[in-house]
């Protein structure tokens, strides 16, 4: 993931050092602008990885939804918070055991590029569009 963070700087133009990495025993939090919090809060996954017992779906219906909703066009993570919304499945992984994009694989659905990549080529391209319209 490092090496997509520095091509996505590159292809931007821009090479930012971190406050971090110039001095390793200081170690700089994040503020907010107005407010105290210091934005540390995530969701944790739960320890034991069989599904819950209020799961009613099958592997292979998983399985047929994720393929569905893949050949819309959707992208793994999309596909995730669709399945958690309107399915009521909390882990694919916990169900089917292997990962969406695992699956989408398995079955020729993957994407061409990695969506984490595609996503900074993205902004990269429209900050390029944006700095090439607005120059002073």
């Amino acid at each position: 993931f490092g090496s997509r963070l520095v091509l996505a700087r590159l292809v931007v133009g821009v090479f930012v050092s971190h406050p971090s990495t110039t001095n390793p025993s200081q170690k700089v939090t994040m503020g907010r602008m107005y407010g105290k919090g210091k934005g540390i809060a995530r969701s944790a996954l739960p320890y034991k990885r069989t599904p819950p017992t209020w799961v009613k779906m099958k592997p292979e219906d998983v399985t047929d939804h994720i393929c569905k909703l893949a050949k819309k066009g959707l992208t793994p993570s999309q596909i995730g918070v669709t399945l958690r919304d309107s399915f009521g499945v909390p882990q694919v992984r916990g169900i089917t055991g292997a990962k969406i994009l695992r699956i989408l694989k398995g079955n020729g659905l993957a994407p061409s590029l990695p969506e984490d990549l595609y996503f900074l080529i993205k902004k990269a391209v429209s900050m390029r569009k944006h700095l090439d319209k607005n120059r002073k």
